[in-house]
C-alpha cells in the first residue's frame, strides 16, 4: 500500500465523508436544540462553540483512520508512506521522506482517487476562497457564504454553515441543482432548502471574483444571457465538482490509456490496456462515490485471487446528506423516458406516515418507478427522515430483480419511516393503504 498522506483512509476518512458527516450532523442537533427541541417540551438555548465541534469533527475522522491503519497491520499488509510512480508494468517506485524505494510486483492496482476540480480565473486560498477540504475547517461562522456549484457537495456544506448562522447563497450553472437526480425530488429539496434559509441563482455563472478587499465580490451573470450582478460575502466555496486524480503517476510512460479527462480505460475486470495494471474508484469511469469504489476493490481483489469478481452499476445507491435527506438506487424517471422504457410509478408522502408525524420530520416523499410490464423495480427515490439508510432495502429488492409486488407484500415493522416504501410499493398498483 503506498500512501502520499500521513494517515490512510484517502479523501472520505481524511476530508471528504467522514468529516463532512459529523459537520452535518453537529449542526443538525445544534439547529434541532434551537428550534425543535422547545415543541417536544424540552427548553434549552444553546451556544455554539465552533472549536468544539471541530475538535469533534477531528476525532472521528482520527478513530477512522487509526482503525484503518489497525487493519492493515492485522491483515499484514506493508506500508509506505510516499508518493507512487508506475515505471514499469512491474514495478512501482515510491519516494518517500528517506529516498526512493523500488517495488517489484505482479499486479499493480490504481486507486488514487479524485481531488477537487478548480474553476478557470478562480484561486484557492482555502482561507477566503475554499474548496470542500477548507470548508471542514473554517475558524470562524462566515456572515454571508456564497457555493459555486448545486450539487451534493456544496448543499452538504453549505447546510452546515446555513444552520450554524451564515447566510447562504448557491450559485448553479444549470436550472436545476443536483444534477443527475431524479428531476422531483431536485425541485422538492430546492423548495426545503429555500425555506431552510438558503438562496439559489440557477441558470447563473460566476465570471469574476475579487478577494482583494476585506471581503470577496463575485461577479455573476445568466447563462442564458442578461444582466451582470454582483455577490458580497467573507467566504467563498468552489464546490464544481471532482476530477481523477492521475497525474505523475508515469500511464503515459508505460501506455495506460486514458480518456480525454483523464480518467483511466478498463475491461470488465478493471484491467487497463496494460497487463498486470489495474485501476479502481473515482479515476475510472462511473460515480465518485466511495462505495461504488470499496465494491471494485473487493472485486479486483478477488479476480487476483482466482475468484469472481463482479460490480452491479445498475444497484448503486447514491445519497445526499443534507436535512432532509435524499437517496436514490437505479433509473430516474428522466432515463427512463429517455430511454423509451415504459414504467409506473408509486408514491408516498412522509406527512401519511405515522412515526413521522409523531417525530415530526413529514417533508419529503419515496417514490417508486416499476417497469410497466413486469413489475420489476427499476429505480427508487427517497427524500425524507434517514433516506440513506432506507435506500438499502430496495437496493437489495432490485439485486435480486424484485417487483414493486415483492415489497409490498413484506411485512415492515409499525411504527417506522421505512413503512413508506412498503405503501409506496403499494401505490404503484393504487393500492396504498393509508392515502
Amino acid at each position: 500500500m503506498v500512501e502520499k498522506r500521513a494517515t490512510h483512509g484517502g479523501t472520505c476518512l481524511n476530508v471528504g465523508c467522514i468529516p463532512s458527516k459529523a459537520l452535518l450532523h453537529a449542526s443538525e442537533a445544534y439547529a434541532e436544540a434551537a428550534h425543535d427541541f422547545a415543541g417536544m417540551g424540552i427548553k434549552v438555548k444553546p451556544e455554539l462553540d465552533l472549536a468544539a465541534m471541530l475538535a469533534f469533527k477531528d476525532s472521528g475522522v482520527k478513530g477512522n483512520v487509526d482503525g484503518v491503519e489497525f487493519l492493515l497491520k492485522k491483515n499484514k499488509i506493508d506500508t509506505f508512506h510516499g508518493t507512487g510512480r508506475i515505471t514499469a508494468p512491474h514495478t512501482v517506485e515510491v519516494t518517500e521522506s528517506k529516498g526512493k524505494t523500488q517495488l517489484a510486483t505482479k499486479a499493480i492496482v490504481i486507486a488514487t482517487g479524485s481531488e477537487v476540480a478548480h474553476v478557470p480565473g478562480i484561486d484557492i486560498d482555502e482561507k477566503r476562497i475554499v474548496s470542500s477540504t477548507g470548508a471542514l475547517s473554517l475558524p470562524n461562522v462566515p456572515k454571508r457564504m456564497v457555493v459555486i456549484g448545486g450539487g451534493y457537495i456544496g448543499l452538504e456544506l453549505g447546510s452546515v454553515w446555513s444552520r450554524l448562522g451564515s447566510e447562504v447563497t448557491v450559485v448553479e450553472m444549470l436550472h436545476t441543482i443536483t444534477p443527475g437526480l431524479d428531476g422531483e425530488l431536485a425541485k422538492q429539496l430546492q423548495r426545503i432548502l429555500q425555506k431552510q434559509g438558503i438562496t439559489f441563482k440557477l441558470g447563473a455563472k460566476v465570471v469574476k471574483v475579487d478577494a482583494k478587499g476585506k471581503g470577496v465580490t463575485l461577479t455573476v451573470e445568466p447563462v442564458d444571457g442578461g444582466k451582470k450582478e454582483t455577490l458580497e460575502c467573507d467566504v467563498v466555496l468552489v464546490a464544481v465538482g471532482r476530477v481523477p486524480n492521475t497525474e505523475g503517476l508515469g500511464l503515459d510512460d508505460v501506455g495506460v490509456e486514458t480518456h480525454a479527462r483523464g480518467r483511466v480505460i478498463v475491461d470488465h475486470k478493471f484491467q487497463t490496456n496494460v497487463p498486470g495494471i489495474y485501476a479502481i474508484g473515482d479515476v475510472i469511469a462511473g460515480p465518485m462515490l466511495a462505495h461504488k469504489a470499496e465494491e471494485e476493490g473487493v472485486a479486483v481483489a478477488e479476480d487476483l485471487a482466482g475468484q469472481a469478481g463482479h460490480v452491479n452499476y445498475d444497484v448503486i445507491p447514491s445519497v445526499v446528506y443534507t436535512a432532509p435527506e435524499v437517496a436514490s438506487v437505479g433509473k430516474t424517471e428522466e432515463q427512463l423516458k429517455e430511454a423509451g422504457i415504459a414504467y409506473k410509478v408509486g408514491k408516498f408522502p412522509f406527512t401519511a406516515n405515522g412515526r413521522a408525524k409523531v417525530n415530526r420530520t413529514t417533508e419529503g416523499f419515496v417514490k417508486i418507478l416499476a417497469d410497466e410490464a413486469t413489475d420489476r423495480v427499476l429505480g427508487v427515490h427517497i427524500i425524507g427522515p434517514d433516506a440513506g439508510t432506507m435506500i438499502a432495502e430496495a437496493a437489495v429488492l432490485m439485486e435480486f430483480g424484485g417487483s414493486a409486488e415483492d415489497l409490498a407484500r413484506t411485512c415492515h415493522a409499525h411504527p417506522t419511516l421505512n413503512e413508506a416504501v412498503k405503501e409506496a410499493a403499494l401505490a404503484v398498483d393504487k393500492r396504498a393503504l393509508h392515502m
